[in-house]
């Protein structure tokens, strides 16, 4: 599907580090299903930055392999375990996250949306209440993309080099998987968080050129398994 990141400036690289914390979804890069709305944000934020605004295309794709390396949530919509999950993500002041997804889909607090949260918490409204308005509330969508091994599979639309080196993550994690007895995610964890990988992913290296294999071996090396 195609989904939409609005900022003040091109999205080249994602940073994970640079996102900021206690959103609704907790710490991560977030994108929408609906253009409109990336453009809107694009506006405001642009506005603040003193720039025209910028919206970032991508593809992403919630394949087979996704669904084995990424432990993804899904909210269908405005509902209590959604409202309970938000309230503990913007409320969470510890570094740590409050909850281990990688990837987490669902609608929106908005503007509108937080003030009734904030009514809510004061104890001016019910969750009853609170809940019972948001069945009026325009559809939303977000996807937060909480962990280095969620962003592999955000292709950046405008940047097809990244390509080049796509085919080459899937054997590298099933080789780990199959010659240290990892399960999927473990895996996974162990090549996307790597040095090896970054350097893969930064095509002035050219590491990209070379076959998975000797990719996987200079991994290896570097794990020290």
């Amino acid at each position: 599907m195609k989904v939409y990141h609005g900022s003040y400036i091109e999205i080249e690289q994602i940073e994970l580090a640079k996102c900021l914390p206690q959103k609704d979804f907790g710490q991560g890069f977030y994108v929408t299903g609906f253009r409109h709305h990336a453009e809107k944000w694009a506006k405001v934020i642009g506005k603040k930055h003193r720039t025209k605004g910028f919206v970032t295309e991508f593809d992403y794709t919630e394949s087979p392999f996704a669904q084995r390396i990424c432990k993804i949530k899904h909210f269908d919509g405005y509902n209590e375990e959604w409202l309970d999950f938000v309230v503990a993500n913007r409320q969470n002041e510890e570094e740590k996250p409050v909850h281990d997804f990688d990837i987490v889909e669902g609608p929106v607090a908005d503007d509108k949306v937080q003030n009734r949260i904030r009514d809510y918490l004061n104890g001016d409204i019910s969750k009853q209440e609170f809940l019972k308005e948001l069945i009026y509330h325009e559809k939303t969508h977000q996807i937060c993309f909480c962990t280095k091994v969620s962003l592999q599979l955000l292709k950046n639309r405008d940047r097809r080099l990244v390509s080049k080196f796509a085919h080459i993550n899937e054997p590298i994690v099933e080789k780990l998987i199959i010659d240290f007895n990892m399960d999927e995610k473990t895996a996974a964890d162990n090549f996307f968080s790597s040095n090896t990988f970054s350097k893969l992913a930064d095509t002035s290296t050219q590491l990209y050129l070379k076959p998975w294999q000797e990719i996987y071996e200079i991994l290896q090396k570097e794990l020290k398994i």
